[in-house]
């Protein structure tokens, strides 16, 4: 059987090393040592000046939207997960979708002035696969409007623009740490912003909002995250070069194999790097699209239709709305096989497998 992904382990004694310690400490939670090394470690690998360790993803999302005190309209991605909307909408905002670039797959910053209103508050928008969102249109007109920004660069952990850290853009920005993601702590999360004061403040929010002992400085939460993550995340992040070269090396004999391959993949954002999370294609259409899942399942090769279907008309608590590029696009792409421990005869396979389909 071939997953469409698989976490990435590290040698069980290395991991075992930080237990014994743990286990000394009897500090299980609650921002113990290894919670703060971890963030230091973060810190200084993405060379980012300021950053939180937390539960999730989808709760740095939550924190974010809170600690900017957002209320009304958020506008975002229909082609995202749905912990973007979900997470909007659970703060007791209202999203606020705009249609995505059929290159990019990203928000559509020249469709974003339309849906402004007197309601607008902020921009939440995806990196999608890691790809950088145009981020220097949107901050343009995030200036202009006044509005705040937060990213959900859940995949895009490591990508540089220009130079430095994707994180480094917006109000705020988030990351998750999930198991299945190019670098993780099992389950977590970060939320990073350059604003000191606003960092201290989700800092107290983590933490039930508790400012001393006996006093509390605002709303909080537990946001905290164990010391039994915090070790994988410091062991894994000695191995993230060698998960970053082993994926370009995959992504490179996929891009070789599928070369007369009837589909495309999305335009990487100019000046940024890449950090290889996913392999996304575009195919020709949605019928050739089940064909090849319907073959590749028949051999225990497992893909995702990621994402799909379109979160404008798919959630049952929100109005269904219809936007052409997204439905399009959410029909037609599919993304495959991508892991450390994949072997470069398997993606051949999973190649020779979807050119036979396609010729047939």
């Amino acid at each position: 059987m071939i997953p469409v992904t698989k976490p990435f382990l590290p040698p069980e004694e290395e991991y075992s090393k930080f237990l014994k310690g743990i286990w000394h400490r009897q500090w299980l939670t609650n921002m113990g040592p290894l919670s703060s090394e971890l963030e230091m470690s973060l810190k200084e690998y993405l060379n980012i000046k300021h950053l939180l360790y937390v539960t999730n993803g989808t709760l740095a999302l939550q924190m974010a939207i809170k600690a900017l005190e957002i209320t009304g309209e958020i506008i975002t991605t229909p082609f995202s997960f749905v912990a973007t909307t979900s997470s909007i909408v659970w703060e007791g905002c209202t999203p606020v979708f705009v249609d995505i670039e059929k290159t990019s797959l990203n928000i559509d910053p020249s469709k974003i002035e339309a849906a402004i209103t007197e309601n607008t508050r902020a921009i939440l928008a995806t990196h999608v696969y890691g790809n950088p969102c145009d981020v220097l249109a949107i901050e343009k007109i995030a200036q202009k409007y006044d509005l705040k920004v937060i990213y959900d660069g859940a995949h895009a952990f490591g990508v540089e623009v220009n130079g430095k850290s994707i994180f480094e853009y917006g109000d705020i920005s988030t990351c998750s740490l999930h198991a299945t993601k190019l670098y993780h702590s099992i389950e977590g999360g970060l939320i990073i912003t350059k604003c000191p004061n606003l960092l201290k403040k989700l800092a107290s929010m983590r933490n039930f909002g508790i400012a001393g002992f006996d006093s509390f400085a605002e709303l909080g939460i537990n946001g905290k995250n164990s010391e039994f993550h915090a070790a994988m995340g410091l062991v894994n992040l000695k191995y993230i070069l060698d998960i970053k070269n082993k994926r370009d090396l995959l992504t490179d004999r996929y891009d070789k194999g599928l070369r007369n391959f009837k589909a495309y993949k999305p335009l990487w954002f100019s000046g940024a790097t890449m950090n290889y999370a996913y392999y996304p294609l575009v195919l020709e259409s949605e019928e050739l699209l089940l064909r090849v899942k319907a073959l590749l399942d028949s051999h225990e090769i497992f893909t995702r239709r990621y994402f799909y279907p379109s979160l404008a008309n798919s959630l049952p608590y929100l109005k269904a709305q219809n936007f052409d590029v997204t439905d399009d696009i959410s029909k037609r792409v599919l993304c495959l096989p991508l892991y450390y421990d994949l072997t470069i005869e398997e993606v051949d396979l999973v190649c020779r497998l979807m050119l036979r389909i396609q010729n047939n």
